[in-house]
């Protein structure tokens, strides 16, 4: 079963990056994710000044340390995510 996780990367200017900037390194995380198999999963990246959060489905929190090192794309911060919460859960 696969985990959710939450993944900072410290990426000085990322915010300022161009869509081909962009492109390019979607592609590059997609490559070395199709080598890493099914065990890891990149759902959805926000960009800020200088960081992106990236939310990724995994096995385990060592899988996204391989896949920072082998994309080149820093995993500054890795956290677990144990529950998620929304305003429908005051229902």
């Amino acid at each position: 079963m696969l985990k959710k996780f939450i993944i900072e990367r410290r990426i000085p200017e990322i915010g300022s990056f161009e869509h081909d900037q962009f492109r390019d390194a979607a592609a590059q995380s997609n490559k070395i994710l199709r080598i890493l198999g099914p065990d890891i999963q990149w759902l959805e990246s926000f960009v800020a000044a200088d960081r992106t959060f990236c939310v990724y489905l995994a096995k385990d929190e060592a899988i996204i340390h391989r896949h920072a090192e082998l994309s080149g794309f820093p995993a500054t911060q890795v956290t677990a995510i144990s529950r998620m919460i929304d305003p429908s859960t005051e229902r």
